[in-house]
């Protein structure tokens, strides 16, 4: 039977609310309401609250909000956060380094800089957590996720807590096997030994080439598009340089001056106008070049 999850606010205390905003929860800046919102204080209350909703409801789980442009209209389900008790960090031997799925990827690259492990470098300029870098198999500079995955741990939606080794998983670009209905709790890594210095020399300059490149400190969720690596040897940003008037733009939803392949929100941009500009961009590129890109940032409707 489903459950009024209204009943559930005197158990879970200040942590589940109804009708709660999430426009302030996401990099772009964009949103409406989710039905309800729930903060995991800890795994023992995460599996109790999976356990009372009994997979009545949709659920989606937000991470940094780095990647994600979430529609004006409510979410009909549940948002799950994981609080700060899933952002611990420790070393577990000389090279593996075991991460809370809500440490940022920066923590974990400057932890591996720290006890002189590389391998992590990448990490510094991806911003987001690790939960969602496993999820899409995020990556830069030649290096992704599962070039340095050992295993995960996970709970599904019943609330059973499972172990993923890394071999198990079928990574592709920007994208993996790992089912949407499960929550990520932490993972371990596997790094090298190596010199501190050489490490933040290497990861200076990746911060260095991606400022110059990339819009920073603004209303954006990174690339849009992910790079059509089997259909052309252009990067996306190139295809879409080519193929749309890059001053275009739907109310506040423009494209970056400095990469197009980052959108931005100006001000006040709705929902409606980031998704105007991506159809627009997209079929912009289809109609020039025959190629159908596929949207890299997560989109909850």
């Amino acid at each position: 039977m489903k459950i009024d999850l209204k009943e559930l606010i005197p158990e879970f205390n200040n942590n589940l609310k109804l009708d709660y905003d999430l426009k302030k929860k996401n990099w772009f800046n964009i949103g409406g309401k989710t039905k309800a919102f729930y903060k995991a204080d800890n795994l023992k209350e995460l599996i109790k609250f999976l356990k009372k909703i009994q997979n009545h409801e949709k659920i989606f789980v937000l991470g940094a909000g780095s990647n994600t442009l979430i529609s004006d209209k409510q979410f009909n389900g549940v948002v799950i956060k994981l609080s700060k008790n899933f952002n611990n960090i420790s070393l577990f031997n000389n090279e593996i380094i075991i991460a809370g799925s809500a440490v940022t990827d920066k923590s974990l690259s400057d932890f591996a800089m720290d006890n002189s492990l590389g391998g992590f470098e990448f990490l510094s300029c991806i911003p987001g957590t690790v939960g969602g870098g496993i999820k899409m198999n995020a990556g830069c500079f030649e290096r992704e996720f599962k070039d340095i995955l050992v295993s995960i741990q996970a709970i599904d939606k019943f609330g059973k807590v499972i172990t993923i080794p890394a071999k198990e998983i079928n990574f592709k670009y920007r994208d993996s096997s790992l089912s949407d209905e499960l929550i990520f709790l932490s993972a371990s890594f596997k790094g090298f030994k190596k010199n501190k210095d050489l490490i933040q020399n290497e990861m200076k300059i990746m911060k260095e080439k991606k400022e110059k490149a990339q819009p920073t400190r603004i209303k954006t969720s990174g690339s849009t598009f992910k790079n059509p690596i089997n259909q052309s040897n252009k990067k996306v940003w190139q295809l879409i340089k080519e193929s749309v008037p890059l001053e275009k733009s739907f109310g506040d939803a423009s494209i970056s001056e400095k990469h197009c392949n980052f959108f931005v929100n100006k001000g006040n941009a709705k929902f409606e106008d980031m998704k105007k500009l991506i159809n627009f961009v997209s079929d912009s590129v289809f109609k020039k070049t025959g190629i159908k890109l596929e949207t890299e940032i997560k989109i909850l409707e």
